[in-house]
């Protein structure tokens, strides 16, 4: 299961993102290309861009579930969700 703490800084913030146990095996790239790319220099996958309807939700959840080595989180921070929060409490 993948750490939320243990999250590559590449990561867009959002729900989804790819934590250090990642071994660089393409199917999430594979499986949800519009939202998983590799660092070339340090051979990993990350989250670029969060899914923004639900056939990509839909894709990055498959890429999850079939990660090998559960690399792939869903728990992430939302900083839409979290930004609207802050802004609320600060009124």
């Amino acid at each position: 299961m993948a750490v939320y703490s243990n999250k590559y800084a590449d990561n867009i913030l959002g729900k989804f993102y790819v934590d250090d146990q990642c071994i660089d095996c393409d199917l999430c790239r594979e499986t949800a290309p519009d939202n998983f790319t590799r660092n070339e220099d340090g051979g990993y996958s990350y989250v670029y861009k969060q899914p923004v309807s639900p056939a990509e939700e839909a894709l990055c959840k498959e890429a999850m579930e079939g990660c090998p080595v559960e690399a792939i989180g869903s728990d992430g921070t939302d900083q839409v969700a979290a930004t609207q929060q802050a802004q609320t409490q600060a009124q």
